[in-house]
């Protein structure tokens, strides 16, 4: 199926995303930063991308709009995927160059169907 990066701090995160989208037969690289995930977007072409806000130095805000703004990168669908639950952080997510905004612990069903968006 698709080539998804999973950016994430995470261990517990990252092992429930990877399980799911491996269940549905995704290919998954991981990041656990968000200057190492830029990194490795450049690097590997990814179909999409699972972002996480909270993480130390780069936040997922800030490697969306990198991403975002970089030519090489800008075609690529990012979904976030954070706790951070308020309105504000959905439009600005959205503002940073999301194409998708998710709540964790997020559900299977919903992460699949936006997945199936986001790759057309």
């Amino acid at each position: 199926m698709a080539h998804i990066v999973v950016i994430d701090d995470s261990p517990t995160e990252v092992y429930v995303l990877q399980q799911i989208l491996e269940r549905h037969g995704h290919q998954v690289s991981v990041a656990n930063s968000g200057e190492e995930g830029v990194e490795l977007v450049r690097q590997t072409r990814p179909d999409a991308v699972l972002m996480d806000v909270v993480m130390p130095g780069m936040n997922g805000f800030q490697a969306t709009r990198t991403l975002n703004r970089d030519q090489e990168t800008a075609d690529i669908p990012v979904v976030i995927v954070s706790t951070k639950d308020q309105q504000t952080d959905r439009i600005w997510g959205m503002r940073q160059g999301a194409k998708e905004y998710l709540v964790k612990p997020v559900k299977e069903a919903d992460l699949i169907s936006v997945l199936k968006t986001v790759l057309g």
